[in-house]
């Protein structure tokens, strides 16, 4: 894939955006299949302890993703995929103490 061999800042952001929603697929997939996205998404929203649970797997994808560029010198893109890991982890801390 030649889109992950650059090195931009744009790139690292679009990761960092839908590594998120990768994990939190996977946990769906892995966890509540047996019920539909929606009620997931509902389920997600009344039951703050779930919050922590998903959102280790939403930013372990991140995580993962960061380890990469950062050992492949695309600094840049690790940049922003750091600056959206962040803004992810900060959010979720919000929202579980005052969703």
């Amino acid at each position: 894939m030649a889109v992950l061999k650059k090195d931009d800042l744009k790139l690292g952001i679009i990761i960092g955006l839908v590594g998120p929603l990768i994990g939190l697929f996977g946990y769906y997939l892995w966890k509540f299949n047996m019920y539909s996205f929606g009620e997931f998404i509902t389920a997600l929203r009344q039951n703050k302890p779930l919050i922590t649970a998903i959102t280790i797997p939403c930013l372990l994808v991140n995580i993962i993703a960061f380890t990469y560029f950062i050992n492949t010198k695309k600094d840049q893109t690790a940049k922003g995929i750091f600056a959206i890991t962040l803004i992810y982890a900060v959010s979720s801390l919000l929202f579980k103490i005052w969703g």
